[in-house]
């Protein structure tokens, strides 16, 4: 087994070959062409939390293993809020071929994909991007949205606000002091935080405004209002999962929304389809395991041919 250092990592991705892997994946899961197995999620009173995910995609020779975890006090201590490794497995033999010590790099830049592809999915393509939260992901998602969608103008909320104001100035966006005002002002929020508790209120989203809902993947964590989903089209990266971790969950169990509602990303992926200007459209993504096998799978060949 190679390992293979973070670092190397960085220098053999391929970010537009494994942005299109991330999406063949996930178009792969909705038509059932894929095998992943029950996500494991572990709370810790750090506070921190870790995922363990293995999957398959129907054809690939690999299939990957991930462990990603983040702990949310390690910036004080000089560390990444985003730790952990993937490792590659042959899906001929089952040798282990590579381990990814990437502290947790690759889970992020993937889950700043998947932002970037649903958000074009569901409609946004360019204008003003509010981003809710002042952390990895946060620039992440700001960047790669920018990077493939464009963005006039990139709003920043952070609930530390010393926080929100330097990631404002590292990606040349604007800082906002309420989060109402940014949600009011942004044609694409994204949220990025571990909250636990709701943000961003029903009467802050106006008609036609696009969301992508990313914080909201176990633990009870949440970020949106469950109302805005009741009134919102839904669409969800896996029915299951966020039905029992995502935004989704949070509406249907309020009667809010009905679990029949909510739309396959990778089906939407498949069909394309145009919604109406006035009409809200929620993205809730929790994390699919095949988005981890596709990426490190395309790293993987990336840095076996080299």
């Amino acid at each position: 087994m190679r390992i293979f250092t973070r670092e190397e990592i960085v220098a053999a991705l391929d970010e537009t070959a494994a942005l299109a892997a991330v999406e063949r994946a996930i178009v792969a899961f909705a038509a059932g062409q894929a095998q992943s197995g029950d996500a494991g999620h572990f709370s810790f009173p750090a506070p921190g939390d870790a995922h363990v995910k293995v999957a398959h995609l129907a054809g690939e020779d690999v299939f990957a293993l991930k462990v990603s975890a983040s702990f949310y006090g390690n910036p004080a201590k000089g560390l990444s809020s985003s730790q952990g490794f993937s490792a590659v497995m042959s899906a001929t033999t089952g040798e282990a071929l590579a381990l990814f010590a990437d502290g947790g790099w690759l889970t992020d830049v993937r889950t700043a994909m998947a932002g970037a592809i649903a958000a074009r999915a569901i409609g946004y393509e360019g204008g003003t991007l509010g981003i809710v939260g002042a952390g990895i992901q946060a620039r992440m998602q700001a960047e790669m949205i920018r990077r493939h969608l464009g963005a006039d103008r990139v709003l920043i909320w952070g609930r530390d606000p010393a926080k929100a104001r330097a990631l404002a100035v590292e990606i040349g966006g604007e800082a906002y002091g309420e989060l109402a005002d940014l949600v009011r002002a942004s044609d694409l929020v994204v949220t990025t935080t571990p909250s636990t508790e709701w943000l961003i209120d029903d009467a802050w989203v106006q008609p036609g405004t696009r969301i992508v809902a990313v914080g909201s993947d176990g633990g009870g964590k949440r970020e949106l209002d469950p109302r805005i989903l009741g009134r919102a089209t839904v669409i969800a990266d896996s029915v299951d999962k966020c039905l029992e971790n995502g935004e989704a969950g949070w509406a249907v169990r309020s009667g809010l929304l009905a679990a029949d509602a909510l739309v396959p990303l990778g089906a939407l992926l498949a069909e394309p389809r145009v919604f109406a200007a006035d009409v809200i459209v929620v993205a809730d993504l929790t994390g699919l395991p095949v988005q981890d096998a596709a990426i490190a799978g395309a790293v993987w060949r990336a840095l076996a041919s080299s």
